[in-house]
């Protein structure tokens, strides 16, 4: 069924999707042709406001892939974090740890990157490598021992050797493949949105541990504007008990800024929001298996975490490293690339880290959104403890960056497939 040039077809254009797209032909060039199917790539990339932390194994990769110089110069590092755990009401916020930026001299930990940037500059990347870029979505498969048939919206099929469901949290091609879903929800939603405020950030990301959820101020690159009364910008990531967010998100432009006043602090000067903050519920979910017959799953088809780390759209990222170098040095021994042995090498590449990171994540959140005397006690001590140990410190950083080791993918270490 396959053609002899093998195709690889994408079902989803976001920035996971994407960054795989491009992956696979810069590394095989006209040895594969690739597709990426989605209604989104018809919509003005700029048009989505939010803004992600892109850790240093993920920016090794962009620069791979010759994507992050088109980023970086509306990129904001993070030179440093500082962590407090404090009750709402409290008067004073004691900083328990703090994070110098640098994994290595001159390389922060990780960058503010605005989405439809680096969507943009990923899109005209793939539009230079050859990758072609449907704006319709994949509506159901049919796998076969050869091949894989794949219906589209416009009802015109297509052939090839793999499908990559990279379709989001609700993947109607996991529920398709059969593929059980582990997920449990938070009680919890995530609010973000950009601020404006009137002093200078310096590059600083602040996570405010409250028994509500974590309230991170993550600082945005700083565009001139002469005479802005307001001239800086954050984007916060403000987590909430579910049940608060509909009466948060109803409230008059004042009111619902004294309640931003309160997590976000002064220590800024004015704020004002400068994004409509808008709410999405948080929960936990991993897929059984990130493979089926000729499928493969990508990003948050395959996990969702909680964002207290950030590390959600970097997972997905770590997702894109190993399957694009599986199915490169597959296809350079003569390997079918939607083959069983080949995907089942994705699954076991992936599993533990993702596990790992579930579990972190589930965990952290489930301490720090603890207002029991007793766990609130423990929990700072350890922070304290942490910031007394430079060695500690040192690890935690790098594993915010996602350097773990030379074991892992080529292209998160910035080298070529």
């Amino acid at each position: 069924m396959t053609a002899t040039v093998p195709r690889i077809v994408i079902a989803g254009g976001g920035l996971a999707g994407l960054s795989l797209a491009l992956a696979l032909k810069r590394a095989l060039s006209d040895g594969i042709e690739v597709a990426v199917c989605d209604p989104v790539l018809a919509r003005d990339p700029h048009g989505d406001r939010r803004a992600y932390a892109i850790a240093a194994a993920a920016r090794r990769m962009l620069q791979a892939l010759d994507v992050w110089k088109a980023v970086e110069p509306k990129a904001q590092p993070i030179l440093d974090m500082i962590i407090t755990d404090s009750r709402l009401q409290d008067a004073v916020r004691p900083v328990f740890l703090t994070f110098a930026g640098d994994v290595a001299e001159g390389e922060p930990f990780a960058h503010m990157v605005a989405a439809g940037e680096l969507t943009s500059a990923l899109m005209e990347a793939c539009k230079s490598a050859g990758v072609t870029l449907r704006s319709e979505g994949v509506t159901g498969f049919a796998s076969e021992a050869s091949g894989i048939s794949i219906a589209t919206a416009s009802g015109q099929p297509l052939e090839a050797a793999l499908l990559v469901a990279a379709d989001g949290a609700r993947s109607r091609l996991r529920e398709q493949a059969g593929i059980g879903w582990i997920s449990w929800p938070y009680k919890q939603s995530g609010i973000v949105a950009t601020i404006a405020h009137e002093r200078d950030h310096e590059g600083r990301a602040i996570e405010h541990f409250l028994p509500s959820g974590p309230f991170a101020i993550l600082p945005l690159k700083h565009q001139a504007k002469s005479g802005e009364a307001l001239p800086y910008r954050s984007s916060i990531v403000w987590t909430e008990r579910s049940d608060a967010v509909p009466d948060l998100l109803a409230m008059d432009g004042e009111d619902q800024l004294l309640e931003l006043e309160r997590r976000f602090g002064l220590q800024l000067g004015r704020i004002a929001f400068e994004t409509k903050p808008q709410a999405f519920p948080l929960s936990f979910g991993v897929a059984r298996s990130f493979v089926a017959d000729r499928l493969a799953l990508l990003g948050d088809a395959a996990h969702v975490i909680h964002p207290i780390a950030g590390q959600g759209l970097n997972l997905g990222l770590h997702d894109v490293a190993a399957l694009a170098e599986t199915i490169a040095d597959a296809m350079r021994l003569g390997l079918d690339p939607g083959s069983a042995d080949v995907l089942d090498g994705y699954e076991r590449a992936r599993r533990t880290e993702i596990t790992a990171m579930g579990v972190m994540t589930d965990g952290l959140n489930r301490l720090f959104s603890n207002d029991l005397l007793p766990v609130r006690l423990m929990r700072d001590l350890g922070l304290g403890l942490v910031d007394r140990m430079p060695v500690l410190k040192r690890f935690f950083i790098r594993e915010a960056a996602g350097l773990t080791g030379r074991e892992g993918p080529r292209l998160l270490r910035g080298e070529a497939l």
